[in-house]
């Protein structure tokens, strides 16, 4: 029995699927739109001001930035916030293929791909998730783009939430937590990393080392959403944003 009203607006649906959200709310999301943006990791900034010579933001400057490229498709807030928490936490699985759209959005025609890699989850997240989101988005757009999904990617310890973790405390709680299994499949691969949100990096970040030190020739990631650092302070994480009643706040905003 599927719901016969939008888990967004509440109105009814038309013609009742398993997606619970009405077309209408499946379209409110919008791209990121910003003249300035950092060369590395695709901060958007009002103005260039945290921006060095070379384009980079402050983040970037100070750490190592292990991906080639970053690409996201909105901010995380507003209608895909929602979306993105009722797909997550309310477990609404059929969601992944409207949002994975969103993804190919994002992605620019000039990004040579040889590969989808969908970021990891521990095997015990997974366990009390029931699925890994990443790699049910990053299903339909490998087959879109017309190569393989790889999953020899893998998470080697269960870390705690990044929530709350400033930049130095999230690197080391994410210090050698992946492992690539088959590196040969990687070496000298174009690969294309997806995640759903991009927080400070620091995910996207080691995930990436652990591919480059396999050999792999390029990573560049590409999430749903991203948050805005405008609005972000590492010591006490994002602000708090309305989430739709299906979300589970105390999981908190992902890296």
């Amino acid at each position: 029995m599927f719901p016969d009203e939008c888990r967004l607006c509440e109105q009814p649906l038309v013609n009742v699927s398993r997606i619970p959200v009405c077309p209408a709310c499946l379209s409110l999301p919008k791209p990121l739109a910003a003249e300035f943006f950092c060369r590395a990791c695709r901060t958007p900034f009002v103005d260039s001001y945290p921006l060095d010579e070379h384009d980079l933001c402050t983040v970037c400057r100070e750490s190592m930035v292990n991906f080639d490229a970053c690409y996201s498709f909105g901010s995380f807030d507003g209608p895909l916030q929602k979306l993105i928490h009722l797909y997550k936490y309310g477990k609404i699985e059929s969601l992944a293929r409207p949002l994975s759209r969103l993804l190919v959005q994002a992605l620019p025609a000039c990004e040579t791909v040889d590969m989808v890699v969908a970021m990891p989850m521990h095997w015990r997240k997974q366990w009390e998730r029931g699925f890994n989101q990443a790699a049910l988005l990053a299903e339909p757009l490998a087959r879109r783009l017309r190569v393989p999904l790889a999953g020899n990617l893998r998470r080697t310890r269960y870390t705690k939430s990044q929530a709350g973790l400033d930049e130095s405390e999230r690197k080391a709680n994410l210090k050698d937590s992946f492992l690539v299994r088959r590196p040969a499949m990687v070496v000298g691969k174009r690969l294309l990393l997806i995640d759903d949100v991009f927080t400070t990096g620091a995910t996207l970040r080691a995930a990436s080392e652990a591919l480059k030190k396999a050999g792999a020739a390029r990573v560049a990631a590409l999430t749903l959403a991203r948050v805005d650092r405008r609005s972000f302070s590492p010591s006490i994480g994002p602000r708090k944003v309305d989430t739709v009643p299906a979300a589970k706040e105390t999981e908190g905003v992902p890296a």
